[in-house]
């Protein structure tokens, strides 16, 4: 993804920026390989988010891999892509009649992973954790559209509060703690904010030190539309 030729094959409809799924590569008899691809010069002006929400979509895939979780599907920068600088993440071919209240309701083997991505989104206070955003490929959980995370002041939306106040298991608990000691420099160098950088370090030490996941006392943090 970091050096293949980029085709845009379309835009992502109801995506709320400009969203494109494009084919990698330029083998016309290889295997199609596709990835989405998200440029700056398609984003919304946001009040509470500066301009550049492909680089947090990169900083969470490179959150995810800290974490040891593997939930993010890789995501990088591009600079020389078709319509101009934004992140490439690799398509993730799901079932999309499935989304994280179907899979929380049948697929009680996969709420290691699905807790797992209830972490990463504490840690990067994602502010737009839609079921649709969970995607379902096999028997793995997928979390796509990161764009909204990383602010400092605490506003997690999410709609995966049935693990609230459940311990962490070994390895998060670990993970989050190795968090709040360092945060590695390539997600501090997709961030590039002080105080966002500190709001990691706060969210994953807060996590470390009590050992279970938040709750939602006032019943308001839930992202609209919920899928």
């Amino acid at each position: 993804m970091a050096t293949a030729d980029v085709t845009v094959e379309g835009r992502m409809p109801w995506a709320s920026n400009a969203t494109f799924l494009v084919t990698l590569g330029d083998e016309p008899t290889a295997p199609a390989r596709r990835a989405i691809y998200k440029p700056i010069r398609g984003e919304r002006p946001l009040w509470d988010f500066a301009p550049g929400l492909y680089r947090r979509e990169v900083a969470a895939y490179r959150l995810s891999e800290a974490l040891g979780f593997g939930v993010v599907p890789p995501t990088v920068v591009r600079a020389d892509a078709p319509l101009g600088e934004g992140s490439l993440q690799w398509f993730v071919e799901a079932d999309h009649r499935e989304h994280y209240f179907t899979i929380h309701e049948q697929r009680v083997d996969l709420h290691d992973q699905l807790r797992n991505i209830a972490v990463l989104d504490v840690v990067a206070n994602n502010t737009d954790r839609k079921s649709g955003h969970c995607l379902l490929a096999g028997d793995r959980v997928w979390a796509i559209d990161n764009g909204l995370c990383f602010a400092a002041e605490f506003k997690l939306r999410t709609v995966i509060w049935e693990f609230a106040g459940t311990t962490l298991d070994a390895g998060q608990l670990a993970a989050v703690s190795a968090l709040a000691e360092r945060i590695p420099d390539d997600i501090a160098d997709m961030i590039d904010d002080d105080d966002e950088i500190a709001g990691i370090t706060r969210r994953a030490a807060w996590l470390a030190e009590h050992g279970v996941l938040p709750s939602d006392d006032v019943g308001h943090r839930y992202p609209w539309p919920l899928i």
